[in-house]
């Protein structure tokens, strides 16, 4: 009976629960799914990560090559992020070409690098004019079931932190590089950016972490992204009903708890992969 209604009028479904102030998943409306980090997931990458919201996965690895670096910023190096949906995490997804989603979560992925300033493009300089690092970092998602942004920034921070690039030094006379894999060293986070998502319905009541059917029968989303130091490092709402000054900071306040929640979290795998090493 209750699959029936739910298919046949899935909105009424939801709002039978948010008059309960809960969600047909048991959580609470301020209440996130069980979330789960895993570092050093890809052997093959200079650094990995795997975050799971619910059921939703994503996996980043990050690789490192040698480049030049640009005529406009000699002194820097750069970080080129890729969201790719396949097939394979949800049937909404189709072969072929980024759609939509994939394109603006690659976008929304560097503007909080840029904005957060989480890595200094400086500190990825070997030589100025002549030799840089340049980070891939490819986000995937194995399995979709909404909240895809926020799954994909705790992915990449941790697998930055969990980033060694080997140590490189350009030999004078022949003016080539000389990669000591055997001298590895961590990169300089500087920030530590953490995306908070939410859903409103029915043009006010709020929820956070909303999964995919959530998110196709809200009014409207949005993902704050702030750092340790309560910083706003992006604002993201793609279209919708127009929020409150009273809900904004709502989102606001609890995005901070999130940060600080999701650092220990990363902090703590972190520190436990060291310890066994």
């Amino acid at each position: 009976m209750a699959a029936g209604f739910k298919t046949a009028e899935p909105l009424e479904y939801h709002r039978s629960f948010l008059k309960e102030n809960c969600r047909p998943d048991g959580r609470e409306l301020s209440e996130f799914r069980t979330t789960t980090l895993n570092i050093d997931s890809i052997s093959t990458a200079d650094g990995s990560a795997l975050v799971k919201y619910g059921n939703t996965t994503v996996i980043c690895g990050i690789k490192a090559e040698l480049t030049n670096p640009t005529v406009e910023a000699p002194g820097k190096g750069y970080v080129v992020p890729n969201v790719d949906l396949p097939p394979l995490c949800s049937s909404r997804f189709r072969p072929g070409p980024p759609g939509e989603l994939a394109q603006a979560a690659s976008q929304f992925i560097a503007d909080i690098i840029e904005s957060s300033e989480v890595i200094q493009p400086e500190d990825l300089c070997i030589e100025r004019g002549k030799l840089c690092w340049v980070l891939y970092c490819d986000l995937m998602c194995l399995d979709y079931d909404g909240n895809l942004l926020d799954a994909c920034v705790v992915a990449l921070l941790a697998a930055l932190k969990n980033t060694k690039l080997p140590e490189v030094t350009v030999n004078k006379e022949t003016s080539l590089p000389q990669v000591n894999v055997d001298q590895r060293h961590s990169l300089n986070i500087h920030r530590h950016p953490v995306a908070t998502s939410f859903s409103i319905f029915d043009d006010s009541i709020l929820m956070v972490d909303p999964t995919d059917e959530e998110e196709s029968l809200a009014t409207a989303q949005l993902t704050v992204v702030t750092d340790e130091e309560e910083r706003l490092c992006c604002l993201h709402k793609p279209g919708g009903t127009a929020m409150s000054g009273e809900k904004l900071q709502e989102c606001m306040s609890r995005a901070t708890v999130r940060q600080r929640e999701i650092q220990k979290l990363i902090n703590k795998v972190i520190h436990s992969v060291n310890m066994e090493k």
